[in-house]
């Protein structure tokens, strides 16, 4: 078969980026060339064989493929004779990376070609994607189940491509954890980073110390949905996953190639467990699991070796459920205040001539980074480990903004960008009438995809860069339905920002193909938010200057009949914020609804909206939209601004 399907080579022309005959596959293949010749129709009659390393990823795609089209498909073993027409046939050859694959459509079948299991199942990721997106579906479908004609070369560009989940400040469970991981795998995101310890909440079951779950994992209240000043008196647990459910949940991450790297937190966010062991906290207690949000100044004491201890007996607990080469020890948000008034930390800090608390901090995670290595282990941490010196052979998840990553990977350690401005989720995504509540910022999903990881960062150590990832943050995340919604589809903006050549990605493209990644999504019962607004207009670097200029649009097109109009600026990208002081409608040059008040779309947006009341409207005329602008600093700005009439 494999003569037969790559002859097929002959017929194929280079798909442009985005075309009438292009599929819609997020993330965007490194090659791909689309044919016009017919493709391959899936029916009852179809095969699927595979070699002997593929057979499980064969057997999961005769699962998703039996679920939506009700066929009855079985993974086969591949014998001596490849060729049946209509066969889906996954074949290990040598030479490509890990998870890179080879795919090729025609009419006479399909050929998964791939060097590793990860490369087999992302094959078949795309060979999904092809399919008309009711194969999404959990329940069978009326369909024609056709297979585009497409030969794909693919393969990521970043190892690590990751999400966040929080189920400290809020619980999600196992269904959410599964589904987040099934949405992941479609889009060949890899990496799960599991935050599971907290001051709101400790999430994880620890054998030899059940008191910490006992009097960590539920807290007297939480904070009201929509006034987060004011606490609901309702208690909050006892939430938490046995090892039992971990090892499931790990296992079934595993099945879809999902790393799960789990994060417990040191020497802050460390309430959970002080409440159940006062005496590793430089005061003494008594704790207890925060009922609010914000940083807490209690922290482990280090000075104190029964906190190494403890942490030691954690993270054996914690290294025999996850086998992820990294564990996310935290390292973020640590108050110094205890630890400057504490005499045991002090005497640590004279005792080793450590200077100050800072440097304190680098020893404490220097401990853990060592024992883990000891283990065949690494550490990852926010990039608040940079502080005081970076621990030997950590990596750095760099936070708050790129700049702690770019000083990182100078320092010659590994990176996962996920900086706050691109890629925090659970900020804002400036959706009109948006029903869930943010903790605040703004990410709308084109700003996601505008990150570069590599951005600043010298062209010889670029190659510390391993991944990008997009965080969810609980405080506002109360269910599964708000973290699917704050997720998606800017994790798969994220996806292509991880897997995608930079010189191949183009956001005019990823917008008209993200449209069917989101029917797929919905399709697979994940809440997705919809697509923001396609804008009337948008500003680039260049287009407006430091100085109040007036820029105009035709919107002739837009205004067709009286009433109210509503002119959106949302900020996606730059160093600069947009400052705009007033809107107009003008009718053949002449004014005639004005809005006058000043706005700004920036990191934040504030009165970034404008209403236009249209009183007359004779037809057969030229409207325009008018508006002063400038921008904060620089012209370096980027945006969109929708105008749509409300009523």
């Amino acid at each position: 078969m494999r003569s037969v399907l790559f002859a097929t080579l002959a017929m194929l022309t280079t798909a442009v980026v985005a075309g009438p005959q292009s599929p819609a596959l997020v993330p965007l293949p490194a090659k791909m060339a689309v044919a016009e010749a017919p493709g391959l129709t899936l029916t009852a009659e179809s095969r699927i064989v595979a070699d002997g390393a593929f057979l499980k990823e064969a057997a999961y795609a005769a699962r998703e493929l039996n679920r939506a089209t009700g066929f009855a498909l079985k993974a086969e073993k591949a014998g001596w004779f490849f060729g049946t027409k209509g066969e889906i046939t996954f074949r290990e050859v040598s030479g490509l990376g890990p998870e890179a694959y080879r795919l090729t459509v025609s009419a006479e079948g399909a050929l998964i070609e791939a060097s590793a299991p990860t490369g087999a199942f992302y094959g078949f990721q795309t060979l999904r994607q092809l399919l008309p997106t009711a194969i999404y579906a959990k329940t069978p479908q009326q369909a024609t189940w056709s297979i585009q004609a497409v030969t794909i070369e693919d393969a990521p560009r970043l190892p690590w491509r990751g999400v966040m989940v929080d189920d400290c400040r809020h619980f999600i469970g196992p269904d959410g954890f599964r589904a987040m991981v099934d949405a992941m795998a479609a889009h060949k995101l890899n990496t799960l980073h599991w935050h599971l310890t907290e001051d709101q909440g400790w999430r994880i079951e620890i054998r030899k110390y059940p008191q910490i779950t006992l009097n960590g994992a539920r807290r007297a209240e939480s904070p009201v949905p929509g006034n987060r000043g004011k606490g609901d008196g309702k208690p909050y647990g006892w939430y938490y996953y046995t090892q039992e459910q971990i090892r499931e949940l790990v296992a079934y991450a595993a099945e879809r190639h999902v790393t799960v790297v789990p994060e417990i937190e040191m020497p802050g966010h460390a309430l959970g467990l002080l409440t159940a062991f006062p005496d590793l906290g430089c005061t003494g207690g008594p704790y207890a699991p925060w009922c609010h949000w914000g940083v807490s100044e209690d922290i482990v004491c280090a000075g104190n070796d029964r906190v190494l201890k403890v942490y030691e007996d954690i993270l054996d607990e914690v290294l025999a459920l996850f086998p992820s080469k990294f564990i996310h020890c935290g390292g973020d948000e640590a108050p110094k205040t205890r630890w400057n008034a504490c005499p045991k930390c002090q005497k640590r800090i004279a005792d080793l001539g450590l200077g100050n608390s800072h440097r304190l901090q680098s020893w404490f995670m220097q401990h853990f980074a060592n024992y883990l290595e000891a283990r065949g282990r690494h550490m990852i941490g926010w990039d608040e480990i940079l502080e005081g010196g970076l621990p030997k052979g950590a990596a750095v998840m760099s936070w708050r903004g790129p700049s702690g990553g770019i000083a990182a990977a100078k320092q010659g350690h590994d990176v996962v960008m996920s900086p706050n401005n691109f890629a925090y989720l659970d900020y804002g995504q400036g959706l009109p009438g948006d029903p869930y509540e943010y903790i605040g910022g703004n990410v709308p999903l084109a700003k996601s995809y505008s990150l570069n990881p590599t951005d600043g960062i010298p062209e010889a150590m670029q190659g510390h860069v391993i991944g990008v990832q997009g965080n969810l943050w609980s405080e506002y995340i109360w269910a599964a339905d708000d973290q699917q919604w704050k997720a998606w589809p800017r994790a798969a903006a994220l996806a292509e920002v991880g897997w995608t050549p930079q010189a191949r990605r183009d956001w005019d493209c990823f917008r008209a193909r993200v449209e069917t990644a989101v029917e797929r999504l919905h399709t697979m019962g994940i809440n997705a938010a919809p697509l923001p607004e396609k804008p009337f207009a948008t500003w680039k670097p260049g287009d407006v200057p430091t100085e109040w200029v007036e820029r105009t649009w035709d919107a002739s097109a837009a205004v067709k009949d009286v009433g109210t109009y509503e002119v959106t600026f949302r900020f996606t990208g730059g160093d600069s914020r947009l400052d705009i002081r007033k809107v107009e409608l003008l009718l053949n040059g002449a004014p005639v609804a004005t809005d006058a008040h000043e706005g700004q779309a920036g990191s934040t947006h504030k009165g970034n909206v404008y209403r236009l009341p249209l009183k007359v409207f004779p037809g057969n005329v030229r409207f325009t939209l008018r508006a002063e602008v400038r921008t904060d600093g620089n012209d370096h700005s980027n945006g969109e601004i929708t105008l749509r009439k409300v009523k």
